[in-house]
């Protein structure tokens, strides 16, 4: 897809959201508004599953004869998979396959891979590791191959694709040997995110968290996991300040610790790749899923 030539065309972000969380729509609106700057579309509209605007209603907000639909998601599940395609008629309530793409009331909609498992994700990984040590270089900043690198996600019983999409880009960063090592960490699963101090075997390691936005997860959870105390991370909170110090010192270690991936500038670039894979499928393209990853 050359520059400009989805002037005619809508673009739809989808995220999650929460009514909980008032951070949790940052990312997708971020990337909206870059997107919406550049003028490549005619249209840029977001859209969420626990906040308004909604899934549901945003086929009745957007008039371009051509509509791309990217869920700002991390990993095939049961959302990009079932509750999105069906909110937006892709599929009805208990099909096992979707259409990715839907001609409806003179529009055609293209319903696009989410941008998590896109292969540059690992590029933007590696980036936002890089970033932190260059930002944060204190006593020094030591070179990559001496940094362990853990890729941090949530972990479910529940979708077994949530934990592969972070040990997938774990083995692609480990293939790549810029860092002395490369894991894969979960909240809820093993390895836990407490177990970076005994996985690392250098005095240097960064966390990152593969998550789209920040929040009760990224500011709380997971520093707290990494050892920072309730009060100090509730102080930071209530101060407006980060909740980890980069770099902190902790059991022989050095740790760097950054925000959720979901914010990086890289992101907007990823939606645009994703666009391009969908410009070029065919009206009768088809996914079949039967609740691929899902557990019930």
């Amino acid at each position: 897809m050359s520059e400009g030539s989805q002037s005619d065309a809508a673009l739809v972000l989808v995220g999650h959201g929460s009514t909980l969380n008032g951070d949790s729509s940052d990312p997708i609106y971020l990337h909206g508004d870059s997107l919406r700057k550049q003028g490549r579309f005619a249209e840029v509209q977001e859209c969420f599953w626990k906040l308004e605007p909604s899934i549901s209603t945003v086929r009745y907000q957007v008039f371009s004869p051509s509509v791309y639909v990217v869920p700002v998601f991390i990993s095939e599940g049961y959302f990009t998979q079932q509750v999105i395609p069906r909110e937006l008629g892709f599929c009805s309530k208990g099909d096992a396959s979707f259409r990715r793409i839907l001609e409806e009331r003179g529009q055609r909609y293209y319903y696009c891979d989410p941008v998590g498992t896109h292969t540059s994700m690992t590029d933007a990984l590696a980036s936002r590791a890089r970033d932190v040590l260059d930002h944060h270089p204190f006593p020094s900043r030591p070179p990559d191959h001496d940094v362990t690198l853990f890729i941090a996600g949530h972990g479910t019983g529940n979708n077994d694709n949530s934990r592969k999409i972070i040990e997938h880009q774990a083995e692609v960063l480990r293939q790549r040997e810029q860092f002395a090592a490369v894991h894969a960490v979960f909240m809820e699963e093993e390895p836990r995110i407490e177990a970076c101090y005994d996985l690392s075997e250098t005095k240097n390691l960064v966390m990152v968290p593969f998550f789209i936005s920040d929040g009760l997860h990224s500011f709380e959870d997971i520093p707290m996991m990494l050892g920072a105390s309730s009060e100090t991370i509730n102080k930071a909170l209530r101060s407006g300040q980060p909740t980890w110090r980069n770099p902190t010192e902790r059991l022989g270690k050095r740790v760097w610790y950054t925000r959720s991936i979901g914010l990086d500038p890289e992101i907007t670039q990823v939606i645009l790749q994703r666009v391009d894979e969908a410009a070029g499928w065919s009206p009768d393209e088809r996914l079949v899923i039967a609740g691929a990853g899902e557990k019930t």
